[in-house]
C-alpha cells in the first residue's frame, strides 16, 4: 500500500472518552474534567448519539451558583453542538474549529454514535512535531 497524502480524523482523534448524560451533574463533570484534566465531555444518549457538550468554561461559569445542589449539566450543556465524521480530512476539521472558534469536535460513526474527540490540543501537537520536523504523515496508509 501506498501512503496516504491526506490524513483523516480517525488518525488523530482520542477514542478514550468521558462521556455524560444530560442527567448528571454539574459537579460530577467538573470532577470528572479535574481528574482527567480534560476541558471537554460529551453527552450522549442512552445509544450514544451526542446530544449536547459541557466545557470547563461552562462549568466555572455556573460552579458558583450550586451551593451543594445536584444541578443536572443538561441545564448548562451547548446542544447545538458541532460533530465531525472520523472519515473526514483532519485539515477541515482544523478549520472547523478555527472557523467556528471552538475547542473540539465529537467525532460520530455513520449511524451518529460518538466513536472519538478530536480538539485544538490534538493539532497544537501535530503542529509541534511538524515544527521539530517530523513527519506528521508518516505511517498512514490507504485503507
Amino acid at each position: 500500500m501506498k501512503p496516504r497524502k491526506h490524513r483523516r480524523v480517525e488518525d488523530y482523534m482520542s477514542t478514550a472518552v468521558i462521556t455524560m448524560k444530560e442527567g448528571d451533574t454539574i459537579s460530577a463533570a467538573n470532577l470528572e474534567m479535574k481528574l482527567a484534566e480534560i476541558r471537554h465531555i460529551p453527552v450522549v444518549d442512552a445509544k450514544g448519539h451526542v446530544v449536547g457538550i459541557v466545557s470547563d468554561r461552562d462549568v466555572l461559569r455556573h460552579a458558583s451558583s450550586l451551593n451543594g445542589k445536584p444541578i443536572p449539566i443538561e441545564s448548562i450543556m451547548t446542544r447545538r453542538v458541532r460533530t465531525v465524521q472520523s472519515t473526514a480530512l483532519a485539515a477541515d476539521a482544523a478549520q472547523m474549529l478555527l472557523d467556528h472558534k471552538i475547542g473540539c469536535l465529537p467525532v460520530v460513526g455513520d449511524e451518529g454514535q460518538l466513536v472519538g474527540i478530536i480538539t485544538e490540543t490534538d493539532f497544537l501537537s501535530i503542529a509541534q512535531q511538524a515544527l521539530r520536523g517530523i513527519d506528521v504523515t508518516h505511517g498512514a496508509e490507504d485503507r
